[in-house]
């Protein structure tokens, strides 16, 4: 099965974490604007970045983003 990347979920994340954007980016030590970039469907994240942002809100690197089946194709 293949899947294509939806929208970020990094704004709810955030909210039930109780941390805010600023917060994520100190911590990754990157600017407010990048991460308002990933919550905000405008870049995607490298697979470092989300590795990072999932070890530091302790979830799987999949809870990241809304995942859309798109079939038995191979998907790019």
């Amino acid at each position: 099965m293949a899947y294509i990347v939806g929208r970020c979920l990094l704004r709810e994340l955030l909210r039930n974490k109780d941390m805010t954007q600023v917060d994520l980016a100190a911590r990754l030590g990157v600017t407010f604007q990048q991460v308002n970039k990933y919550a905000n469907n405008r870049q995607l994240m490298s697979i470092k970045v989300a590795k990072n942002i999932a070890a530091i809100l302790n979830c799987h690197i999949d809870d990241l983003y809304e995942w859309i089946e798109a079939g038995e194709k191979q998907v790019d």
